[in-house]
């Protein structure tokens, strides 16, 4: 049996109907490494999300065009933090906080990553391109996703921490498709990696009960032919499947190969 992972889901019109979608490139990258991936509409209290919390074995939200409204950490709305999907905020900023609670795996990608840290109690800047001494993180202007999801910058592991553990290496290439990125890390989260220009690149949940780790990247685009980016997926679906085998009180399910 493949460990179980919940998606986020987009809120999107389309042809007069309201849809909850993922983006494909997620879940075969779940796919990919032996997970079995099951998206969560973003119907907010409408889900006994502790009750699905109880049913899975892990939580992956994804990177999104639409950014965290800027409500959610004390900022005023302006024209530079928009689009917004405010169904999207209502479902997942509280999935993320009873994931946590409930040591459920976490994996947390781009706009999944700034969600993180504003469930937490962080801040975001915006337009972070306009900031001085800060790099212009957004991707190419392409139509080609091979070059929008292109590696574009390296950024530093910390010594000793998950990440570099998991990609044994202390720098690596990594792509950049944002405009927002973390300005006070919220209490409780430990800064994995940065890029060169101080932007934070990757997060942990200090003392989580489980796997919990961010990146401000999208590792699924390359996870069929990128060994980094396919270890931080083997690595989620790995404590997944362990948690799966804790709960039915088995022993541990084969680790995905690297």
């Amino acid at each position: 049996m493949n460990p179980v992972i919940l998606v986020t889901a987009d809120v999107r019109e389309v042809d007069q109907y309201t849809l909850h979608a993922a983006i494909d490139i997620y879940l075969k990258a779940l796919a990919g490494v032996g997970a079995t991936p099951l998206i969560l509409p973003s119907l907010a209290g409408d889900i006994d999300l502790d009750s699905v919390l109880g049913r899975v074995d892990g939580v992956l939200t994804t990177g999104a065009r639409s950014n965290v409204h800027p409500g959610h950490y004390g900022d005023e709305p302006t024209t530079g933090h928009e689009p917004y999907d405010h169904d999207r905020d209502a479902t997942t900023l509280d999935l993320i906080r009873k994931t946590i609670k409930a040591s459920v795996p976490l994996l947390a990608i781009c706009r999944g990553f700034q969600e993180l840290n504003v469930a937490l109690g962080g801040t975001l800047d915006t337009e972070i391109h306009e900031l001085e001494d800060r790099a212009d993180h957004r991707p190419p202007v392409s139509d080609d996703h091979d070059v929008r999801f292109g590696l574009a910058h390296e950024v530093d592991l910390e010594p000793g921490s998950t990440l570099a553990a998991i990609l044994k290496t202390e720098r690596v290439a990594v792509n950049s498709l944002h405009r927002q990125a973390v300005r006070d890390l919220a209490p409780g989260l430990i800064v994995e990696a940065l890029a060169d220009d101080g932007t934070v690149e990757a997060v942990r949940v200090a003392d989580a009960g489980a796997f919990a780790l961010g990146v401000q990247w999208h590792p699924e685009y390359w996870a069929g032919s990128d060994p980094p980016s396919r270890a931080i997926f083997t690595a989620f679906r790995n404590a997944a499947a362990e948690t799966m085998a804790r709960r039915a009180g088995d022993s541990p399910l084969p680790a995905a190969a690297e």
